[in-house]
């Protein structure tokens, strides 16, 4: 038994970093990582495939860092439905084969990632959204339903690194 102490104390050691809450989620990977577009989810999540390092792909959701979009799976009402399939078509038309990854960290979901997302021609995704009031900043109040749909923004602010 006492050989097994020092072999266990040992796997203790090398996982309890793990072990701290919020050390991972924390953890922000800059970028910027080329991915190709394999779908549009809705207006705030894409499906990709995104090039790691050499010949390493990763196939994976990623989350528009600092936005709500209309929710076009469940939607609360009618007027939300179609604000997310407004939102979902201006990703469409903005976003060629390739987006850029920027600020990728992990969400609060399992299986997808959050990060700033850049078409080919350099725009944010995210930006764009809120300029065409097709979105909200992360923790506003959802619109959709109320009556009082967002305005177009002519600019933005607040942080990148929400989910």
């Amino acid at each position: 038994m006492s050989y097994f102490r020092p072999v266990i104390f040992f796997l203790i050691c090398l996982c309890a970093p793990l072990a701290i809450p919020g050390r991972l989620e924390a953890e922000i990977v800059p970028g910027p990582i080329p991915a190709q577009v394999e779908r549009i989810v809705d207006g705030d999540t894409l499906a990709v495939r995104a090039l790691i390092w050499p010949d390493q792909h990763v196939r994976i959701k990623v989350r528009l860092a600092r936005i709500n979009a209309p929710e076009i799976f469940r939607p609360h009402c009618s007027s939300e439905k179609a604000m997310a399939i407004k939102a979902t078509d201006l990703v469409r038309q903005r976003v060629g084969k390739v987006v850029l990854l920027r600020a990728v960290h992990l969400g609060k979901y399992a299986g997808r990632v959050v990060a700033r997302v850049e078409t080919e021609a350099g725009e944010d995704l995210s930006t764009l959204l809120l300029r065409a009031g097709l979105a909200v900043t992360q923790g506003s109040p959802s619109p959709w339903c109320s009556g009082r749909l967002p305005r177009a923004k002519l600019a933005v602010a607040g942080p990148y690194f929400q989910d």
